[in-house]
């Protein structure tokens, strides 16, 4: 059978929403079909099993987390001291705000993966081969802080975005999520 990439893009789609709302309990390929409105049986023929479903949902989160061209001129354009990495670290909550579904279904594949060690291996292989690369270009930018700022902002803001989707009353006294990630770079990272 010959694969359709655009349909396969469509049913981790689905999955990431069905993990975001469901959780991995309800992530089944009958949700995925009926999330993604294709015939029953769709996703088996494009997933072998659950686990590679779930091996595919990781990747394919990490895809929809990635910056618009446009993001990335952004990083060239900032000043290259704290007040230009916060313009950037809103930025990236920004992203990971405005697609909820994807933060949510990667806590899901966390918690399932912490449970399933083919899929701890293959997402944490993931997650550090995205931060490596965080801290390479925060290196090659000539942003201030350098790598141990990179894995503290990582950490902060990473709970910071949970937090509010999560449980949103718990920091609601302390700021706006755009006053908390201020506060968080001004913390870790020194300034000049």
């Amino acid at each position: 059978m010959v694969r359709n990439p655009q349909r396969r893009t469509a049913l981790l789609d689905a999955a990431i929403d069905v993990l975001a709302e469901e959780g991995a309990r309800g992530l089944t390929f009958r949700a995925v079909d009926a999330r993604a409105g294709v015939p029953m049986g769709t996703a088996s023929n494009y997933f072998a099993n659950r686990d590679a479903l779930l091996s595919g949902v990781g990747l394919r989160a990490y895809e929809r987390f990635m910056p618009a061209p446009a993001e990335w001129e952004r990083v060239r354009e900032v000043s290259r001291d704290r007040a230009g990495l916060t313009e950037l670290m809103h930025g990236v909550v920004r992203r990971m705000l405005r697609a909820p579904e994807v933060h949510l279904a990667l806590l899901e594949l966390q918690l399932e993966a912490a449970r399933r060690p083919e899929l701890r291996s293959g997402l944490t292989g993931r997650v550090r081969e995205d931060l490596e690369a965080n801290i390479d270009l925060h290196a090659r930018a000539g942003m201030p802080g350098g790598r141990g700022a990179v894995v503290l902002l990582y950490l902060a803001l990473n709970q910071l975005v949970t937090e509010h989707l999560t449980l949103p009353g718990v920091l609601a006294p302390e700021g706006s999520v755009p006053e908390l990630v201020a506060a968080v770079v001004e913390r870790i990272v020194p300034e000049g």
